[in-house]
């Protein structure tokens, strides 16, 4: 039997220079493995896939191709483009590595994920140690959120937190343990798990959809692992421009009301907005007593209050997508 397969899939929206970084990077890292690398330009309309699919070609780089998806789904959708297409033979992956435009992982990142896939059946997917372009680690290992979590996260006190730290959302691991899910940055996923529950629910434009999709491979039976000998560099936030936000925009209220909405029901979801109000609240009712600011976005709680008192009476919105490998088939 032949050594199973890894597709690296990189996702790309209008930073064509940095996306080739990470797939060179990539390339580097999948010496030596079995597999392919399929860059996705995500319908920038900026010249980006030209600019990519020149350099690919110009570079003699082999086992690399660039394809479009044909629009702007976001980025769940994006990398379903990556996952259908698979192997430039027609065939199937038997692992989907799915690494953002702006991380680097180091040589022997991809090795470490994919030996671990290779020796331990019971997970289904592993993620990497992310740090920071100087070494500071990010805080990409999560539990899965909760209601008891939207009070511990929005109020801001010590003694909440203290009794409600084991429902805390961000989890700081530096060692290799079991994790609910993981941020996308560098994640490695069995293409048999995806085949068994399907891939991203692409409802979500942006953010939650790795949280919905590590969900569904955990209530399947299939372990999430975080590698801290996968050490990847990241910059963060390039192509979403989260760090100069000035509003958080619409489509994160979308998703995190549709996260809880699909998974636990309209009640809890509506449960969940109410225990980060009442907390966001006292949050902000402690700062103006003591004349300190509080941190939050401009308007956020009343944004979120009118965003999910809307949502409580609408439709719900689509569903998760099945596993399939070809585009177009349904």
């Amino acid at each position: 039997m032949s050594d199973p397969s890894i597709l690296t899939i990189v996702l790309n929206y209008k930073t064509a220079q940095m996306t080739l970084e990470a797939a060179d990077a990539a390339r580097v890292a999948m010496q030596g493995l079995p597999g392919e690398i399929v860059i996705v330009d995500n319908d920038s309309q900026d010249g980006s896939f030209e600019t990519m699919a020149a350099h690919v070609v110009s570079a003699g780089w082999d086992r690399t191709r660039v394809i479009q998806s044909g629009r702007n789904g976001g980025f769940g959708a994006g990398n379903n483009v990556g996952i259908r297409a698979g192997l430039s033979d027609g065939g199937r992956p038997d692992y989907v590595y799915i690494l953002n435009s702006d991380a680097f992982p180091k040589p022997d990142a991809i090795r470490v994920l994919y030996d671990h896939l290779n020796t331990t059946p019971s997970t289904g997917f592993a993620g990497s140690f992310i740090a920071g372009e100087d070494g500071v680690q990010h805080t990409t290992t999560f539990r899965f959120p909760s209601v008891w979590s939207e009070l511990e996260g929005s109020i801001h006190f010590g003694p909440v937190s203290k009794v409600l730290k084991s429902y805390r959302v961000p989890r700081e691991l530096t060692e290799t343990a079991p994790v609910d899910w993981l941020a996308g940055a560098s994640m490695m996923i069995r293409q048999d798990v995806l085949d068994e529950i399907g891939l991203f629910d692409e409802t979500f434009f942006l953010y939650f959809e790795e949280t919905d999709l590590c969900r569904r491979v955990q209530k399947a039976g299939h372990q999430g692992m975080f590698l801290a000998d996968s050490v990847v560099t990241h910059l963060g936030s390039v192509s979403t421009g989260m760090k100069e936000w000035k509003r958080v925009p619409d489509y994160w209220f979308d998703s995190r009301w549709y996260y809880f909405a699909k998974n636990h029901g309209r009640a809890y979801a509506t449960c969940a907005t109410i225990m980060h109000l009442t907390g966001g609240g006292l949050h902000w009712l402690r700062c103006k007593l003591t004349g300190k600011g509080h941190g939050a976005a401009p308007h956020f709680l009343r944004t979120m209050a009118a965003h999910d008192f809307a949502a409580i009476f609408k439709p719900m919105r689509g569903q998760p997508l099945q596993g399939r490998l070809q585009t177009g088939e349904e």
